[in-house]
């Protein structure tokens, strides 16, 4: 099988229809089927690293991914009862905003907006990442991020729609920390990366110096794969339970229907494709955590193609046309 799928993937990098395409890292049954390292230019958020060469140990963005790995921490430390549940008020946590509490209309929410990303406030990420109109890097220089994301004006009831919003992650990264007593990092590296054998990672942080809860993350490809193995588990990892069952299963039912028709859970993607189930961490570029759970299969894609219309295109291709067609 790893033969058939190098050689389709060469087939597709010859024809030039993965433009982009930095890394692959796929694993069924525990067994890496496929793993690419190619050469291209990178970027770390907006500051160039150059033309940077792949391999098995160099770090990359995930960017939104990052999303799906602070929803693992959720469930790691709600297990350990230092974050509220999902059907708790969400302003309870925030008793620093007494004045947004008094609003009926934001006293609504609760954390499974946030999981959720149905909080019902004005928030727009389809604008450019280096524009301050961008809702997640107004938040980013705004002096106060939480009191930002929960202060924007409201569109609707909450849990009417999804919306993406990369400020409901980092109110779930908040309460990680304030109920651990953490950093993100600290808190990452104790309970789910040391455990999973992850070594090295970087968490960027903003200019307050909070680690990134909605795109911070920069793994290495086989690790990125890793932690789509520990979800394929439900939790566990060489015998040891690192997340609750019960919250693989919650943060992988489908809630609401995104913009183009996925389902959403919590932070997680919820397709079919070519008849199989596919649960995704989607990252601007092309990063993706593709999850196959009929199949115990697993594929990390990094990519370059940032802020491209197409940047879809890539990670698609590489799923479709190389490692589907050789393992369904």
């Amino acid at each position: 099988m790893t033969t058939q799928l190098r050689d389709r993937l060469d087939e597709v990098l010859r024809a030039d229809q993965v433009g982009g395409l930095h890394t692959v890292a796929a694993v069924r049954g525990g067994q890496t089927v496929l793993e690419y390292y190619g050469t291209g230019d990178d970027f770390a958020w907006g500051d160039s690293l150059g033309v940077v060469e792949f391999g098995p140990g160099v770090l990359h963005d995930i960017r939104s991914v990052t999303k799906s790995v602070t929803v693992l921490l959720y469930g790691i430390a709600l297990g350990e009862g230092l974050v509220p549940p999902p059907a708790e008020p969400l302003l309870q946590r925030f008793p620093q905003y007494l004045d947004l509490a008094a609003d009926p209309r934001r006293a609504r929410l609760t954390v499974e907006h946030a999981l959720t990303m149905s909080l019902g406030v004005e928030w727009r990420e389809d604008l450019p990442y280096n524009s301050p109109a961008n809702a997640e890097i107004a938040m980013e220089l705004a002096p106060d991020r939480c009191r930002y994301i929960l202060d924007r004006p409201i569109l609707e009831p909450p849990g009417t729609r999804w919306t993406y919003c990369g400020g409901a992650t980092a109110l779930l990264g908040r309460l990680i920390a304030d109920g651990t007593g953490q950093s993100l990092p600290q808190y990452a590296q104790a309970m789910l990366f040391g455990p999973l054998g992850i070594g090295s990672f970087e968490w960027m942080t903003g200019a307050d110096a909070v680690a990134s809860a909605a795109s911070g993350l920069r793994l290495a490809p086989r690790d990125l794969a890793r932690l789509g193995e520990l979800v394929l588990a439900e939790g566990t990892w060489d015998g040891r339970r690192i997340v609750p069952a019960d919250w693989i299963h919650a943060m992988l039912q489908p809630r609401l229907q995104t913009s183009w028709g996925a389902q959403y859970g919590y932070q997680w993607y919820i397709e079919s494709i070519e008849g199989h189930r596919l649960v995704a961490g989607m990252g601007n570029g092309g990063q993706r955590l593709f999850v196959l759970p009929d199949l115990d299969l697993t594929v990390a894609i990094t990519a370059g193609n940032y802020d491209d219309p197409d940047q879809w295109r890539t990670p698609l291709t590489v799923l479709q046309r190389v490692i589907l067609p050789a393992t369904a």
